[in-house]
């Protein structure tokens, strides 16, 4: 989500043959692991990880509020913000390596208007998948002791004493299936739209802070609609939680629960991703016709 281009990131192409600083014992070391692995794969790698970090930064915060009631560790604006400085740390850890997509309507949406590669497709959303898997796994192993005191041992999806909600997204009561689709495809089209005009040359102010501007912009998103579907916005943020939650003894209710709602952040976010680069391309990437001289 932070970069257009995943370009290649040669190992040390950063410095000249004179200032290649010399590795320390433990660099060696890790550099002989399985190097020429690890480097062909490195895009795949840094997805996964990127996606980690975001999801260690926004599933923790959502427990730190919520947890703790009563304004005693932040607020839902304290929800925004973690999720926002996470993704900006998430991209700033991977983007000249991957490109940080870190969302699958991305990814989709960029191989359909921007020519990443589809051979790349499936390896990158898998990696983004389980990297949000791993990074819920994670925030569980630091608060579950908590959760046990304020469920008493016993998963709840739903109710005062459900926490499915703290690692996947669930619309609130009133909301039909048809506006919950609706605000998460407005949320990841306005997403879109951004991302491609960061990445966009003919656009470009200030390429570095792109991050900071991104993970801004969620922010944005979850103050302004995030009150209605936790804003996933990212099938990967969606579903490889959700996942996990199910693995944790949450049953399949995170599945059927509002009315089947986990297909929503899926298809929603994808849809609202390809139309937001549709309305991009057509409204800012157009390219004079000849003319015609006689």
């Amino acid at each position: 989500m932070g970069l257009e281009d995943p370009t290649t990131l040669d190992l040390g192409d950063s410095y000249s043959q004179e200032e290649q600083p010399s590795l320390t014992p433990l660099q060696k070391v890790l550099s002989n692991f399985f190097g020429n692995f690890r480097y062909e794969y490195r895009e795949y790698f840094g997805e996964f990880l990127s996606t980690m970090i975001l999801l260690i930064f926004g599933n923790s915060v959502v427990h730190q509020v919520f947890l703790n009631p009563g304004g005693s560790a932040g607020s839902y604006l304290s929800v925004n913000l973690g999720w926002g400085l996470g993704l900006t740390a998430a991209i700033y850890s991977n983007g000249g390596v991957s490109g940080a997509h870190l969302n699958p309507a991305v990814t989709l949406t960029l191989a359909l208007l921007r020519g990443f590669p589809w051979k790349k497709v499936p390896g990158y959303i898998f990696t983004q998948v389980l990297g949000a898997f791993c990074g819920a796994a994670v925030v569980h192993s630091m608060w579950f002791q908590e959760i046990d005191i304020f469920d008493g041992g016993v998963r709840q999806v739903s109710g005062p004493q459900g926490t499915a909600g703290f690692y996947a997204t669930y619309p609130q009561a009133f909301l039909t299936t048809g506006t919950a689709f609706w605000s998460e495809f407005v949320g990841t089209a306005l997403l879109m739209i951004a991302l491609l005009g960061c990445g966009d040359k003919r656009n470009s102010i200030h390429a570095p802070a792109n991050p900071i501007f991104v993970g801004l912009l969620v922010v944005a998103i979850g103050m302004c609609t995030g009150f209605l579907t936790g804003y996933a916005i990212n099938p990967a943020r969606d579903f490889g939680p959700r996942l996990f939650t199910w693995a944790a003894g949450y049953g399949t209710e995170v599945f059927t629960a509002s009315n089947h709602y986990f297909w929503i952040p899926i298809f929603g976010p994808i849809f609202g991703a390809i139309f937001g680069g549709i309305v991009y391309e057509v409204l800012m990437c157009g390219q004079p016709s000849p003319k015609k001289l006689f």
